[in-house]
């Protein structure tokens, strides 16, 4: 049995010179912020629950910002709190990998 149930990571990384895209210029760590602030009030977080992490560069970030859920290893993309929602919702809480933010 894993210690958490799933596993979270959020692109965090910002790159300097603006030659390339990167997760932070898209707001990720507030949308990380709002994600652990989220799946703590839905009381999923701790030892056999959700983790949120920050994470570098995951080298994804021309397809938008950037998360991955583990164990299943699935990558979203997001825009807004109610792509963050849906993620929560529909794959932290239901187990069902939500295909429009896949990436």
């Amino acid at each position: 049995m894993s210690y958490y149930r799933y596993h979270v990571f959020f692109c965090c990384n910002k790159r300097e010179g603006g030659e390339r895209p990167c997760c932070e210029d898209a707001g990720a760590s507030a949308m990380r912020g709002y994600c652990k602030a989220r799946v703590k009030a839905l009381g999923l977080d701790g030892p056999g629950g959700v983790r949120i992490n920050k994470a570098g560069c995951m080298d994804r970030c021309e397809e938008g910002p950037t998360v991955v859920v583990y164990p299943e290893g699935v990558w979203y993309t997001y825009v807004d709190e109610e792509d963050i929602d849906e993620i929560v919702d529909e794959h932290l809480v239901h187990g069902r990998i939500v295909e429009r933010l896949r990436m």
